[in-house]
């Protein structure tokens, strides 16, 4: 595993962590809601031998600083270019998952001259439905009640994130997860899931803005996300292409990085 620097950067939601290591052309990685930079580690001591690898614990989440208000997708994107600036770089490769993909997206339509390629994840460019907006303002009600992610949550959760394969095959991946979740800061996390869940804005229209490369990823058992969904983001994006990983849930780079490396080793390489 490579070494890894740890640092604070003030941005436009707070001061947010990011731990770098490598040097070269620049990669930045943004994990899922309720999870931090640690769901890249696999990708990172990959990358780290050809690239600097920036790690992102997203704002109200693991090292970075508690949320206290909701959020815009806009401001996420200023984050990220809030992260270049701090490490003085005029432009990124961007990989993000689920809220990652989606602010991935706006960041590349919004300031084209900061981004490289993209490789989204797991994401959507769709307004949440009324059933995802129930679901999650509940399990938001639960959690608070429970003072975080415990007990049938838990479960909940983990369903979200992880399919059939997963929960087979891979135990490691689900241990992860459900440590992952159990030490949210659910007073903090709460505004970053209802910023991106029920407030989520439609951003097809601001998609066909995008002139970067893009590889939309879709795992071909994700719940949160079915297929339907994260095709028509893709179709949205002038060129982007699609590849859909089979035994793949939510959480494709954690589920299966030799898979994921190899994806974008072979889509960044082209640039």
């Amino acid at each position: 595993m490579h070494a890894m620097q740890s640092q604070a950067v003030d941005t436009a939601l707070g001061q947010v962590r990011i731990r770098t290591s490598g040097t070269g052309e620049a990669m930045m990685f943004w994990p899922s809601l309720l999870m931090t930079g640690d769901m890249w580690l696999a990708q990172a001591d990959h990358f780290s031998g050809s690239h600097q690898v920036i790690l992102v614990d997203p704002p109200g989440h693991g090292g970075s600083q508690k949320l206290s208000a909701p959020f815009t997708f806009d401001d996420c994107a200023r984050v990220i270019v809030d992260i270049l600036d701090s490490l003085g770089l005029q432009r990124t490769h961007f990989i993000g998952n689920s809220w990652g993909g989606m602010i991935g997206g706006t960041f590349a339509a919004t300031y084209p001259d900061r981004i490289g390629r993209a490789v989204l994840m797991n994401c959507t460019a769709s307004a949440a439905g009324t059933r995802q907006k129930v679901e999650y303002g509940a399990l938001l009600r639960l959690a608070k009640l429970l003072g975080g992610i415990r007990g049938p949550l838990t479960r909940s959760v983990l369903n979200a994130f992880v399919g059939p394969t997963t929960f087979a095959t891979r135990p490691d991946v689900v241990a992860f997860v459900r440590n992952a979740v159990k030490n949210v800061d659910i007073a903090s996390c709460s505004w970053a899931v209802r910023s991106v869940v029920p407030a989520r804005p439609d951003q097809r229209s601001l998609f066909a803005n995008i002139s970067a490369p893009v590889l939309v990823v879709a795992g071909a058992e994700d719940a949160t996300f079915p297929l339907p969904e994260t095709t028509a983001m893709a179709e949205a994006i002038p060129g982007a292409q699609l590849v859909v990983l089979d035994g793949v849930a939510h959480l494709a780079g954690l589920e299966n990085p030799p898979l994921v490396a190899k994806l974008i080793e072979e889509f960044v390489g082209r640039g």
